[in-house]
């Protein structure tokens, strides 16, 4: 989950210095800068690429644009720009990105494990159609439902090129990489094998059979039951979890490999016993197996940093 943002003074500042959202995103100075202050802050085992899963449709020229207090807004994509659609000039677009992930190599400790990520297709295509976020992603799917040939082009070819910007991404030093899901949840059954992990597992594919030894992290936000079968499908070698996915039923999943996840946000921004009691409960059923502890879903603005001082200390001063 991402670590850097509004909750830290340091962030703000640079954020303030960098002007558009964007323009953070793509300068490598305040890009290294941003995923740099949570690791001298807090010593985290990890770094996390500081960027956004919508550099894609960006590269892809759907003038995407972050409006204040609105969020990420981008021109729709109609049937015929889909059949149109190719990927020449998207990983030449993206280098400031990958020149960010080769400076933070060089400049984490090497015992920090550099994280590149992107979104998953499902996510990516439900922005680039409705041209921006929605509660219930409805126009994504029902896009889907009406045109299925051009949708099914749409992730395929989503995972096709999000695919390549990983392996450029490890090739850049990222240690391992993650896949957003992050509306995954507003999925059947069905539409959640079609549309979430069938790319995902695409996706995965392409990266290991070019780079036999990636590691890589699939998070479908709000998958639920569909988790049960989520990493056998997509072949992922860890899978995030949300807060909302029981323990009992992580400890489950955890059986048959690593889970990350999966305190709730608002626990950092409450403090206290609350806190204290969502990472202990999380650490007695998960912590004897293969666990990466992290947050169900990204930190928020008002989160104190002081809490995850609090978070962290708990988390390494804890004993089996």
């Amino acid at each position: 989950m991402r670590q850097a943002g509004r909750y830290l003074p340091e962030y703000r500042e640079t954020r303030a210095k960098a002007g558009g959202f964007l323009d953070l995103c793509y300068t490598p100075d305040f890009a290294v800068e941003v995923t740099l202050q949570p690791i001298r802050r807090y010593g985290f085992d990890a770094a996390i690429l500081f960027s956004d899963i919508l550099v894609i449709p960006d590269a892809l020229k759907r003038n995407v644009r972050f409006v204040q207090g609105e969020g990420p807004q981008m021109d729709p994509i109609d049937v015929s720009e889909i059949l149109a659609l190719k990927d020449d000039g998207v990983l030449p677009h993206l280098q400031p990105v990958l020149e960010t992930v080769r400076r933070l190599r060089g400049a984490l400790p090497q015992e920090t494990t550099l994280l590149g990520f992107c979104g998953a297709p499902w996510t990516v295509a439900t922005y680039m159609i409705a041209g921006h976020g929605t509660s219930d992603q409805a126009p994504a799917r029902l896009f889907a439902y009406r045109h299925p040939e051009a949708f099914e082009k749409l992730l395929s070819f989503l995972a096709e090129v999000s695919a390549q910007y990983l392996i450029a991404q490890i090739d850049a030093g990222a240690d391992a990489v993650q896949i957003f899901d992050s509306w995954a949840g507003v999925l059947g059954e069905t539409e959640f094998d079609a549309f979430a992990a069938k790319p995902v597992a695409r996706m995965i594919e392409i990266v290991r059979q070019a780079r036999p030894g990636a590691k890589v992290i699939a998070f479908a936000k709000g998958a639920g039951l569909n988790l049960k079968t989520y990493r056998q499908k997509t072949r992922a070698d860890a899978i995030g979890l949300d807060w909302s996915v029981p323990l009992s039923f992580a400890q489950e999943l955890q059986k048959d490999g690593p889970v990350q996840g999966n305190l709730d946000p608002m626990r950092v921004v409450a403090g206290g016993k609350s806190l204290d009691d969502g990472v202990d409960a999380i650490l007695q059923v998960l912590g004897q197996g293969p666990l990466i502890f992290n947050l169900g879903h990204g930190i928020t603005p008002e989160a104190d940093p002081d809490n995850v001082t609090r978070l962290i200390e708990r988390v390494r001063g804890w004993k089996a």
